[in-house]
């Protein structure tokens, strides 16, 4: 990251997949099931080596195709996706690749569509999209999923000539929830195909597939002792909490969650990811502060969603649904920004492959007199590619492209982060003829992209402000990680004492090697107190813990802060166990960096 202040580089992909809060459910939950336990198997699921029964389908396009066009000479390729699944979409084009490469020696490649929530439109834009050229099929009844056994998308099933079930399962390791690695390590799908050309046995007959499960048809339980649960009454105001901030159009959360259609396909794996507690993400150990922003579900909540997905998701009376949260233009923040600032004139051209450096876009806010401010948010044009934005402050006519001082910094967009207005009375400031810096990280995605991000300001009157909010951090830029190393271990003290002031929030920072993350208060009497531990640091949602409530730290006191690496084969998300690590902008790199920001009474 630029220098000191730059949150950390990733992979989108990767934070799409982390943000799956919801997907489909493989088949309507049964009112039997144990509690908070969601069945998601198929007892008589097709074993590999049994002989698939030949169908038709529909493409998107309304066209009817036989089971004559949909099956190879050779062997055929059945690739179960989903137009909001992030994995899908991560290994669409890769299908459309491998279909080019086997296309001239008899094996035909298909792709399945059996998610209820999909549309024919939506499948038309994703074949469009990734240029997939091969029948794309919409599966309405699931009768295609059921059988292949295919239960996630993505999913492939490989047949041979005589559309024998070779194999079953994921495309290749690469890719997971939360988990990007820069290339894959095995490549089952590839290497079933070749077995099936060369007419040799298919080595790996199976490969547990990530992903979304298969959105079904989803029909009311005859259990009536559930009934009082429903999405109107109880569903949709947990969903409106916890989830729609992100999971809406226009936002990170790969699946829409505003409308009971949409959320009651994806049932069963709300059930999955809520009760597995990777969704809502939160990172937190709770013996330590209690924040504004948490966003765990209780256990009561989470009671709710899965004995609602058991009874069938009923909908309940849709007079009682909450009135749908109103985004305005797109922003999070409860007051339209009173100063929107574009990065700059026109879009920024990203590449389809490669490494971007850091972009840095210079505007000019031609400020007179100093602004103050209460609430902002950095809004990515194109979160797909964004990986992060910072923006600061300099003097009009300044060389300096990173931030030049504590109060230098302003704002920033990095996945996970919600806008949110700061207290009464506190506001951050902006010094007179300044210019905006924004920095940008670009992640190319394999097509050629545009971005043009902007940040709002809810401006603020100055006589009402009476504290100023500063941003500053601890940071250690001279580690060294060695290869294999799981629990390499480093320090970073904040060099200078705090003056008296009052902490609002704590925002780790590391890169994919980044295991844990602990704050520790050191007081003036050398007592110390721990503020913030994150033992299982996500890469995928950098989050700004807020406190919930008011905490004064005395002067003199200083913020020590201890992170943990995981270097080793074991981290799926290490792009290299081999090599020796520093800091550096990159993913394959490393920072180590404390952000907190606190705040002082205002000078007169």
């Amino acid at each position: 990251m630029g220098a000191r202040w730059v949150a950390r580089s990733g992979l989108v992909s990767a934070l799409a997949l982390a943000a799956v809060v919801s997907a489909s459910g493989f088949r309507s939950v049964q009112a039997d099931d144990p509690p908070n336990k969601v069945q998601r198997g198929n007892s008589n699921r097709v074993a590999v080596g049994d002989a698939i029964e030949s169908f038709q389908l529909t493409d998107y396009q309304g066209r009817e195709w036989t089971a004559e066009e949909l099956f190879g000479d050779k062997g055929t390729v059945i690739a179960f996706l989903g137009t909001q699944c992030p994995l899908a979409k991560q290994y669409s084009k890769r299908i459309a690749t491998l279909e080019s490469t086997f296309r001239d020696q008899g094996i035909r490649f298909i792709a399945v569509d059996s998610n209820v929530q999909d549309s024919l439109a939506e499948m038309a834009a994703h074949a469009k999209r990734f240029d997939l050229q091969i029948p794309f099929l919409k599966d309405p009844n699931q009768r295609v999923a059921d059988l292949c056994g295919a239960t996630r998308t993505p999913e492939v099933c490989v047949l041979d000539a005589k559309r024998v079930l070779r194999y079953r399962g994921r495309i290749d390791d690469q890719y997971g929830i939360g988990y990007s690695k820069e290339k894959p390590t095995t490549n089952e799908l590839r290497d079933a195909i070749e077995s099936i050309v060369s007419g040799e046995p298919v080595s790996v007959s199976s490969a547990a597939a990530p992903g979304c499960l298969i959105g079904r048809s989803i029909k009311s339980s005859a259990n009536t002792t559930l009934e009082t649960t429903t999405y109107a009454e109880h569903i949709a105001p947990i969903l409106q909490a916890r989830c729609v901030a992100c999971h809406r159009e226009g936002d990170i959360g790969p699946m829409d969650l505003t409308s009971y259609d949409d959320v009651a396909a994806w049932a069963d794996m709300i059930v999955e990811v809520t009760q597995d507690r990777r969704m809502p993400p939160w990172h937190a150990n709770p013996e330590y502060g209690h924040f504004s922003n948490d966003r765990r579900l209780s256990e009561q909540e989470m009671q709710l969603i899965a004995d609602w997905a058991r009874n069938g998701a009923p909908r309940g009376d849709s007079a009682k649904e909450p009135a749908k949260l109103a985004f305005k233009d797109g922003w999070l923040l409860p007051e339209e920004p009173g100063l929107v600032v574009p990065m700059a004139d026109k879009p920024y051209k990203i590449p389809a492959r490669g490494e971007v450096k850091y972009q840095y876009f210079v505007t000019d806010l031609k400020n007179e007199k100093e602004l103050w401010f209460r609430g902002m948010e950095v809004v990515p044009g194109n979160r797909e590619v964004v990986h992060h934005i910072l923006i600061f402050a300099r003097e009009k006519g300044s060389r300096r492209q990173e931030p030049g001082g504590e109060r230098s910094f302003l704002a920033g967009y990095v996945p996970g982060t919600r806008a949110e207005m700061m207290p009464a009375g506190y506001a951050k400031r902006i010094p007179p003829n300044s210019q905006l810096i924004f920095q940008v990280h670009y992640t190319p995605n394999g097509s050629p992209q545009q971005d043009l991000s902007r940040v709002g300001f809810v401006v603020a009157d100055p006589s009402t402000i009476t504290h100023e909010i500063i941003t500053s951090s601890a940071v250690n830029p001279r580690f060294r990680i060695p290869p294999g190393d799981s629990d390499y271990r480093t320090t970073a003290m904040l060099p200078e004492r705090l003056p008296e002031c009052e902490l609002l929030a704590m925002s780790p920072h590391m890169h994919v090697r980044g295991k844990s993350f602990r704050y520790t208060l050191v007081n003036p009497d050398k007592s110390r107190e721990i503020l913030l531990d994150v033992p299982r640091y996500d890469f995928n949602w950098q989050t700004e813990y807020r406190l919930a409530e008011k905490r004064i730290l005395p002067k003199g006191a200083r913020i020590f802060c201890e992170a943990v690496f995981d270097n080793s084969e074991n981290n799926l998300n290490n792009p290299n166990p081999k090599s020796w690590v520093t800091w550096g902008d990159q993913t394959y790199e490393e920072m180590m960096i404390g952000y907190f920001h606190y705040a002082v009474p205002r000078k007169p």
